[in-house]
């Protein structure tokens, strides 16, 4: 990692740190609730900025991030109203995502349709798909995972009951974050990601296979996408509504950016701009905070814009080089 990556995490942690103890001193009863909820944010975001890093570092960009949720989750809350069983809804949207990921490898890399168009196809057949049949589905229930506390880590002031007392869906993410650094920077399959997002020429002649890596990849990440649309539907809310990824798909996307498309940079962005949601949503609903509403939902969204876009005064965010191309066999 470069001198300039590393200042711009220390930055990142820093800043937030000191929003978080600016909050804690103005209001110090809500903050164990502000800071729940924005680890809460940041596990979805953080699982949709998975799905595009390893699109992305395959050569693929993937915009339908927000439709993948989309029909995950409804594919999760209707399994799991159906079955009465949490893990059979986790599955279910695992396996569309899965499904998801495969049809855009079959648009962008098969067809060679335009990647920016295939993943608008996926965005735009979600909400059609999900809006139809959750008019027919509308009388089902369905739980949600429970906290699970970590015997005396929940017990520390604080940080205690944000990381230590939370759902299974949350650790299981948080190792996932682990096994794909470790994957993508540590394994043979990394180095050939890498490889086919940067010279898919250079690495078809040293053996690997371009095509059905990226089919591979594709896929792979629509199942981290599909794990996303279950937490959200099975633990963060606990039922479906219309559009209820709520352009989180797309946020993913500036968390993947700002977080360098590595998965600790992304959980540390995804951090972020978890606990600028939370603020919003803490602002919503403390009639102290005297904001029109229209402000406060702007919040995480303005905040996006606005670190993105100087996140580049902290070394330049070069794309793989071979991002987007479609690649023809010789």
């Amino acid at each position: 990692m470069t001198s300039r990556r590393r200042a711009f995490l220390w930055v990142l942690v820093a800043v937030l740190i000191t929003l978080i103890f600016g909050f804690y001193s103005i209001n110090s009863g809500q903050t164990t609730a502000v800071l729940a909820g924005t680890v809460r944010a940041a596990t979805l975001l953080v699982l949709g900025a998975i799905c595009g890093m390893i699109c992305e570092r395959s050569g693929i960009v993937n915009i339908g991030i927000e439709g993948q949720f989309l029909m995950a989750a409804f594919s999760a809350f209707t399994v799991t109203s159906l079955t009465g069983s949490l893990a059979l809804g986790v599955f279910a949207g695992i396996a569309t995502g899965l499904v998801l990921g495969w049809l855009l490898a079959a648009m962008a890399v098969g067809l060679k349709v335009d990647q920016i168009i295939a993943g608008t196809v996926i965005n735009i057949a979600a909400v059609g798909l999900t809006s139809f049949f959750y008019d027919r589905s509308r009388s089902l229930g369905v739980g949600k995972y429970s906290p699970i506390e970590l015997g005396s880590l929940a017990d520390i002031p604080l940080i205690g009951r944000v990381f230590f007392s939370r759902p299974l869906l949350t650790y299981i993410t948080i190792c996932l974050i682990v096994l794909v650094h470790i994957a993508m920077f540590r394994s043979v399959w990394g180095m050939r990601t890498r490889a086919i997002g940067e010279h898919p020429g250079a690495a078809d002649t040293v053996g690997i296979r371009v095509l059905r890596l990226r089919y591979f990849n594709a896929t792979l990440a629509g199942g981290f996408a599909g794990f996303g649309g279950a937490y959200l539907a099975l633990e963060a809310v606990g039922a479906f509504s219309r559009n209820m990824s709520g352009g989180r798909g797309f946020l993913a996307l500036a968390v993947m950016i700002f977080g360098r498309r590595s998965p600790f940079g992304a959980y540390a962005a995804a951090l972020f701009f978890g606990f600028a949601t939370a603020l919003q949503n803490q602002f919503q609903l403390n009639s102290t905070f005297d904001i029109p509403t229209q402000f406060v939902g702007m919040l995480p969204y303005v905040v996006t814009i606005v670190v993105v876009a100087l996140s580049g005064l902290f070394g330049s965010m070069r794309d793989p080089a071979a991002l987007g191309q479609t690649y023809e066999k010789s």
